[in-house]
């Protein structure tokens, strides 16, 4: 099976790397600049699962796979920002054949009807992950917990044998793949739990710990939890209760160091995935409860918003 990995960042580089490590057919999409680097130094992990180094990775540009080369992949997986995804629906469609899947790891939704509509339902997996790293200053991969999940599925839920190959193809690799026969509750599951953990510590500008240990931290923080399950519940996808159980007790456990990635992309100074993890959730909610309130799920993302207009406005 020929897989293409779009981009070679933290969670696609991170994944693709390790599958490559187990002796699979990986290429990555990446820009020149990138190519270039790891052309000269290869793909480096560094991880508590253990270290690896890939000497010289298979990469791709964008021309060159609109030139031709390259040919159709059996599998193209999408791992990068909700914000780049439309410039990486363009690159990558040269590589897309009858019969390649796609298999997006992006938090929320959104991205399944943009990537429907380009590539055909048919084609589409739903797909979720769990992972901490980022991207060292020599552009190696810092994974930082052995932690580090790649579930997928189709999304009606039954068991094809393209998953199955998929399933195979993961077998050995080191992180943990699971079929899932519900990967879209999954994906809600996980998407209503990001969602309060990136509005709330981007909010209130602090850990988990520091907002439950503040007046008023941990009714916001519930709050904003129980407006998130009520879209998704709304949206036929209620959480199960011990994964929402699971999810409370992380969202209010004290003295947690917990932030969302998104806090330390502001921090940053950054681009966010405002609409694509909280506006996307509020519209979904307004569509299915109209006239049920979301107070706290709409504070956190007028200030998400009130960020990028300041961003934009700085930088103009």
């Amino acid at each position: 099976m020929r897989v293409l990995v779009v981009g070679a960042g933290a969670t696609g580089g991170y994944y693709g790397a390790r599958l490559a490590e187990a002796g699979r057919d990986v290429t990555f999409l990446v820009r020149p600049a990138r190519a270039e680097k790891l052309r000269t130094d290869g793909l480096a992990v560094r991880s508590p699962l253990g270290d690896a180094h890939i000497p010289e990775p298979q990469t791709v540009t964008a021309d060159a796979l609109s030139a031709g080369k390259g040919g159709a992949f059996d599998l193209v997986l999408f791992s990068c920002k909700a914000y780049d995804l439309d410039g990486a629906i363009r690159d990558v469609a040269p590589a897309i054949g009858q019969a390649t899947s796609v298999l997006p790891i992006l938090n929320g939704l959104r991205h399944l009807d943009a990537l429907d509509a380009r590539f055909g339902s048919e084609r589409v997996l739903g797909g979720s992950c769990a992972i901490v790293a980022t991207l060292g200053q020599a552009g190696e991969i810092r994974h930082m917990s052995e932690f580090c999940t790649l579930t997928f599925g189709e999304r009606d839920g039954t068991r094809s044998a393209r998953v199955e190959a998929i399933d195979a193809l993961m077998e050995g690799a080191r992180f943990q793949p699971k079929l899932s026969a519900t990967i879209l509750l999954e994906m809600w599951e996980k998407w209503v739990f990001l969602a309060t953990l990136a509005g709330s510590t981007c909010l209130m500008r602090g850990s988990i710990g520091d907002i439950v240990g503040a007046p008023g931290g941990r009714d916001f923080v519930e709050g904003l939890y129980a407006e998130c399950v009520a879209v998704a519940s709304a949206s036929g996808f209620e959480p199960r209760a011990k994964v929402a159980a699971g999810a409370r007790t992380m969202l209010t456990q004290e003295g947690s160091p917990v932030t969302a990635s998104m806090l330390r992309d502001i921090e940053g100074g950054g681009r966010i995935e405002a609409d694509h993890i909280v506006g996307d959730l509020i519209a979904r909610g307004r569509d299915a409860a109209q006239g049920a309130a979301r107070p706290h799920l709409e504070r956190a993302y007028t200030h998400l918003k009130t960020y990028e207009r300041r961003r934009a406005r700085e930088a103009a």
